[in-house]
């Protein structure tokens, strides 16, 4: 169970605070929810779900250590790069799903890397695969930048250098 105060990964919505926990009564049925706040952004959205709910991913923060192998993953080659496109994105979408972060981290891994080979060679990144970018990089990213002290930029930075891309790819699509 998580405590006030606490930062967790839940599911869609990226980091949260959680800012309360209490008993919650809906259609009869009393039960101990977290209200929980997304750190960015939507500040006025407030999110309560059950602390027992098994469908919804929630995730305690990771650590400084955990943090600093994941950004070292970042010198290996990622996964391997599936060719058909609808494949590659039931795949790597299962992977992101599962909350594994370094599993998460080969998937930016290698997108970064695919990203970057395309766009050198004049032509555009998938959509498909910028929609399961996008949420690593604001969600990952982010998490690693808190582990370590440090913003999300310099995250950006740092995994940039060691993908040995140059500064004018942008990692947002």
């Amino acid at each position: 169970m998580f405590n006030i105060g606490d930062l967790i990964i839940y599911s869609g919505h990226g980091i949260c605070r959680v800012d309360e926990i209490c008993d919650k009564t809906y259609t009869g049925i009393t039960r101990t929810y977290y209200v929980l706040h997304p750190i960015e952004n939507n500040r006025d959205l407030t999110i309560s779900t059950p602390v027992d709910n098994d469908k919804t991913l929630i995730l305690k923060l990771i650590n400084i250590e955990e943090a600093e192998k994941i950004l070292e993953s970042f010198h290996s080659p990622g996964i391997n790069w599936i060719e058909k496109l609808h494949l590659r994105g039931q795949v790597y979408s299962d992977i992101v799903k599962s909350g594994n972060r370094m599993d998460i981290a080969k998937v930016a891994n290698t997108l970064l890397r695919k990203k970057a080979e395309i766009e050198m060679a004049g032509r555009k990144f998938y959509e498909q695969d910028g929609r399961i970018l996008n949420p690593i990089i604001n969600i990952l990213f982010k998490e690693l930048a808190i582990a370590l002290n440090c913003s999300p930029d310099a995250i950006m930075e740092k995994v940039k250098s060691m993908l040995d891309i140059n500064r004018e790819t942008t990692f947002m699509i």
